[in-house]
């Protein structure tokens, strides 16, 4: 450890302001999770919010914080969370004001370590999956958002959905990248995604009709006409389906946007992906569809309860044979924040991937998958976002979460 670093910097500030850090301090004792391996009594000084270095903790040194032990790893990065949609209307009918549901999730999120949190807003008219999305309702989430940003105890930012076969979302999300211009915060993320029954997602329609039966009180017959009625309305937009994808693609290869292929199923999905300026493969549902996009050298993205459960909820691909597989580099809550770090440490527990490799994949694996180079791992340079954790068997708990002020870079 290089004594400047530790007597030669200023000292920290006396006291600590409710819930951020100082930006100079050091922290001792913790089991540093590094890129590749584990750094047991390793302590990390922290100067400007920025991590100077992570060390062997010297004997007899003493630190600003014991960290006793625990785990200490970067702050986790969620880059698909469909979790505030929840907490907006967590009852039928019990809708609630946008910002106090914005303010309550991110309680969540800082219990389940996530420092940095892309939230879903989907760009589409549509009710068939139980909860009712509209223009209006991805326009509050993007204000609300954009309102709270980094300046709260989590870095919101947003992940632009877009339903390809709708008309209505397309011209929306033309306005709202026509109004944020080149004013975002680091890449803007597009995901687009075609949830039409009898393929993707729902390749087997039956799972989407059960949803419908267990999310809004139909009958299954009704369910069955429901979905009769919705491939037969949503075949009539392959049109739209076109047009969409051309002007992704146009945006993708400009540069204005990094984009996300939602669901891919097959190595030629993957194929016309990359030869539209897709950068991620996102919850590929099928073996071949995942090692297609790892040939590409194209991130690949897992939901953590696909990997908690051991299986997808509508039969596709399992989370933890892809990760066996290596083909996975970043996981995503979905909508269960609390997923991310159980998953990886579950990981880690069952054999599946040694433990750097599996916290990688909701911290350095993720930020990658954003685009974001100045978070995710424990290294010099990088923002002092950090996590300390409890193991626990077989389920960690979060101790303390540390984000770095709001003074780092514009991303």
């Amino acid at each position: 450890m290089s004594t400047g670093v530790i007597s030669g910097g200023q000292a920290p500030a006396p006291g600590w302001t409710l819930g951020v850090p100082p930006s100079d301090y050091v922290l001792g004792h913790v089991r540093a999770v590094l890129a590749n391996r584990v750094l047991d009594d390793a302590l990390v000084a922290v100067r400007d919010g920025r991590i100077a270095a992570v060390e062997p903790h010297p004997a007899g040194l003493e630190a600003d914080v014991d960290g006793q032990g625990l785990l200490c790893l970067p702050g986790l990065v969620d880059v698909h969370s469909d979790g505030l949609e929840k907490e907006l209307l967590p009852r039928p009918g019990a809708e609630l004001p946008m910002e106090f549901a914005l303010l309550s999730f991110e309680g969540k999120l800082r219990a389940a370590g996530v420092t940095t949190a892309f939230h879903g807003a989907a760009f589409e008219e549509s009710g068939g999956r139980g909860v009712r999305r509209t223009l209006d309702n991805a326009r509050r989430i993007c204000a609300a958002v954009a309102s709270r940003g980094a300046d709260g105890l989590v870095d919101h930012r947003i992940l632009h959905r877009l339903d390809v076969r709708c008309p209505e979302g397309l011209a929306g999300l033309r306005q709202r990248l026509a109004d944020i211009g080149g004013t975002g915060r680091g890449p803007v993320l597009v995901s687009h995604e075609d949830h039409t029954p009898g393929q993707g997602q729902y390749t087997d329609r039956a799972y989407y009709e059960r949803y419908l039966v267990g999310t809004r009180g139909v009958t299954e017959d009704e369910a069955r006409a429901y979905v009769d009625r919705l491939i037969v309305d949503r075949d009539g937009r392959l049109d739209v389906r076109e047009e969409a994808l051309d002007w992704l693609g146009e945006q993708a290869r400009a540069g204005r946007i990094r984009l996300l292929g939602h669901d891919p199923s097959s190595p030629h999905e993957i194929e016309e992906l990359c030869e539209r300026g897709g950068a991620v493969a996102e919850f590929p549902t099928t073996v071949t569809a995942a090692k297609a996009a790892r040939e590409h050298s194209m991130p690949v993205v897992m939901g953590a309860p696909n990997v908690l459960r051991g299986h997808s909820h509508n039969g596709n691909a399992s989370g933890r044979e892809l990760v066996a597989r290596g083909l996975v580099t970043a996981l995503a809550s979905d909508y269960l924040p609390s997923g991310l770090l159980g998953a990886a440490l579950l990981l880690a527990e069952e054999g599946l991937a040694p433990l750097p490799d599996a916290v990688g994949l909701v911290t350095g694996g993720a930020a990658d998958v954003a685009g974001l180079t100045d978070r995710g791992r424990l290294a010099p340079g990088l923002r002092a976002d950090l996590v300390l954790a409890e193991p626990g068997r077989p389920w960690p708990v979060v101790a303390a979460v540390l984000r770095a002020g709001t003074g780092g870079d514009a991303a």
